[in-house]
């Protein structure tokens, strides 16, 4: 019987990619693998036929010989898919680890034998002014640091590693499922090929101990809350001596009680007396350069409105450049009157014109003339 063609055993188009194939090949394997169909021998044929179908078009070279010549690319003893050789196992191999090695321990690329150790998470909390000036935090980080006593081997000082007998330094087992071979990861010496002969006492065969160590860290002026800074290699040390994994320091700010950051801009509310905004007047706030800059406030100055004050925010990171502050004025309303405030402000009232509130008398006016319409 002539062989169906490679694209249409896959349902996939001439010119699919490799994700479109693998996606195909994963859905047609899962639905007729022989172990799902014990005693099918119509499911059998058509796993090996996909698995064959697979084989090829995911590798490039195969593929480019049967787009151009079709199922004669592999015959006249050609040692193909369809002759299930020594590639087609491997192939085979490396396909069913994607598919079921969740479950059935995949043994991962390259072994187990030097792991790298995991990352690890430090939450440093600063204030505002440490941001605006920069400054070196010796922090303490619990990790797991290489140890000392075998130097990161895993072995008593003294003693080596043996050949692993289980898998005879393959650092992987192979178990038959059917027609195919599956490989998995040595679970004796977890894929290494060799064993201790003697683990070390102190840290238990597993090359490196629980400590604390103290690290400087650098925090550069004009840093933003949520920054996160990687120190490389500074994380919990690798598995017998497996490289060693990275810190990320979380840069966190805490709330000011006078400014409100917005970038390297800083915002400042600052409450100013009634005559100090019709009469105008000056005054002085701090800075975060331990200075004090001094704010002009123009006659007839109204609530809300903003100051602002070129170059007195914060350092903007990795250059010289400074954001602005601004400096909000809010408008106090006098409270608790002496009698004589009272006469002063009722002369006031009544010496008032248009001129003197032009945005409350043209607001009125035009509720006015909307009640009368």
């Amino acid at each position: 019987m002539a062989k169906r063609d490679f694209y249409e055993v896959l349902g996939v188009p001439k010119g699919a990619d490799e994700a479109v194939l693998k996606g195909a090949y994963r859905k047609l394997a899962m639905q007729f693998h022989p172990d799902r169909n014990p005693g099918n021998a119509e499911a059998e044929h058509k796993f090996k036929e996909i698995s064959e179908a697979y084989d090829t078009l995911k590798d490039p070279q195969k593929r480019a010989a049967y787009d151009r010549f079709g199922h004669a690319a592999f015959e006249n003893g050609g040692r193909g898919p369809a002759g299930f050789g020594p590639e087609f196992t491997s192939s085979m191999s490396d396909i069913f680890e994607d598919i079921f090695g969740d479950f059935m321990g995949g043994r991962g690329r390259g072994g187990q034998s030097r792991l790298r150790g995991s990352d690890l998470r430090y939450n440093l909390e600063i204030s505002l002014e440490e941001a605006f000036a920069g400054r070196t935090v010796d922090i303490d980080v619990p990790t797991l640091a290489t140890c000392d006593t075998c130097e990161g081997s895993g072995a008593k000082p003294g003693t080596g590693m043996s050949t692993c007998r289980h898998c005879n330094g393959q650092g992987k087992v192979r178990a038959a499922q059917g027609f195919f071979t599956i490989e998995r990861t040595c679970p004796i010496c977890n894929g290494r090929g060799q064993i201790l002969e003697q683990p070390c006492t102190d840290c238990g065969g597993q090359g490196r101990r629980q400590q604390n160590r103290t690290l400087s860290v650098d925090i550069p002026k004009g840093i933003e809350d949520g920054t996160r800074i990687r120190l490389a290699n500074e994380g919990e040390a690798g598995l017998r001596g497996g490289p060693p994994g990275d810190l990320y320091i979380f840069i966190s700010i805490k709330p000011h009680d006078l400014f409100q950051r917005d970038g390297a801009d800083l915002y400042a509310r600052v409450p100013i007396a009634m005559t100090t905004a019709a009469l105008g007047g000056e005054f002085e706030v701090p800075t975060l350069d331990a200075a004090r800059a001094r704010v002009k406030v123009s006659s007839g100055t109204q609530p809300g409105q903003r100051v602002r004050l070129k170059g007195k925010g914060m350092p903007v990171l990795r250059s010289k450049d400074f954001g602005d502050l601004y400096v909000q004025l809010d408008v106090e309303t006098p409270q608790s009157l002496s009698k004589r405030q009272r006469e002063l402000l009722e002369e006031f009232e009544r010496e008032s014109t248009r001129e003197n509130s032009p945005t409350s008398e043209g607001f009125f006016a035009k509720l006015k003339s909307l009640f009368e319409s």
